[in-house]
């Protein structure tokens, strides 16, 4: 078998400490604490910088984040993961839900179903995914997200329904 060389590429990246953002949950409405974190007045949290997450735009309801599909995301087939891109669409659907509640109350996932329209390479370039809620109600939500390429084509789309449920005053930093 023929031994093939590499060349061997890097990638850095820094982030907040991650408590510094937890504490605010249960503190501030979601889209006060979303708000926060587009403003940098809050850090992001480390998962968006490890992704390379960038440019959140937040209203109730509503949000929109962006990101540049890179080498570095790749599966074995030479296209971003599958799981990047899902990723991706579950923080827009969540941070969708996270816009409309109000402090005290948190949300989780309950399930993410996910459609791949087409492959995404570097050659995609910047990718938007934007999440909206599509139904609220006391206990869960439902949000759906669409993410399209640099040439504004479709690529994936997504809906979640998240569970909704009091925080605890105990469990508030």
């Amino acid at each position: 078998m023929e031994e093939t060389q590499t060349s061997g590429r890097s990638r850095t990246f820094s982030w907040a400490d991650p408590a510094l953002t937890a504490a605010q949950v249960g503190q501030r409405s979601g889209l006060d604490m979303l708000s926060a974190i587009a403003s940098g007045d809050l850090p992001a949290p480390p998962a968006m910088r490890l992704l390379g997450v960038e440019d959140l735009e937040v209203a109730e309801g509503r949000i929109a984040v962006a990101m540049a599909a890179q080498e570095f995301h790749y599966n074995p087939l030479g296209t971003v993961h599958g799981g990047i891109l899902a990723t991706l669409l579950d923080t827009a659907t969540g941070c969708a839900v996270h816009t409309t509640l109000p402090a005290g109350m948190g949300y989780t996932s309950m399930n993410l179903t996910t459609t791949f329209l087409r492959p995404v390479t570097a050659a995609s370039g910047r990718l938007h995914c934007e999440g909206t809620v599509v139904s609220r109600g006391r206990t869960t939500a439902l949000a759906e997200a669409r993410l399209t390429d640099a040439r504004g084509r479709l690529v994936a789309h997504a809906t979640s329904s998240c569970l909704l449920f009091s925080i605890p005053a105990a469990s508030v930093p």
